[in-house]
């Protein structure tokens, strides 16, 4: 069965930084793409960072210049460098990986920067 883990959330506060890693298991083929997304309480689920295959990345405007995302070579890993974080970056961050036929999410890891 796949399965998507995230990992390094955390409280941090204002200006802070923080590094999330979503690592993967089980068979997972034909991948199109790996991402992010985060869900605020009271808002809508948005994307914050996604990369493709072929190293093809889209952010946010709310996040360029401040998150960086990154996949694994030859694995199917993707990692989210969050810097300069602002309070309004506190949502659960999930880690998505997006193929042919099928999603697949992890089960989110919360992110809280206070002020």
């Amino acid at each position: 069965q796949v399965q998507l883990v995230e990992s390094g959330g955390g409280l941090v506060q204002a200006g802070g930084s923080l590094r999330l890693s979503c690592a993967t298991s089980g068979s997972i083929l034909f991948v199109n793409s790996m991402g992010w997304y985060r869900q605020a309480p009271g808002k809508q689920r948005e994307l914050v960072a996604a990369v493709t295959t072929d190293n093809i990345t889209n952010y946010a405007d709310s996040v360029k210049g401040r998150f960086t995302i990154s996949r694994g070579n030859g694995r199917i890993t993707v990692d989210l460098q969050m810097n300069s974080l602002k309070p309004d970056d506190t949502a659960v961050y999930y880690c998505n990986v997006q193929t042919r036929w099928w999603d697949y999410w992890g089960q989110g890891t919360q992110v809280t920067v206070s002020s």
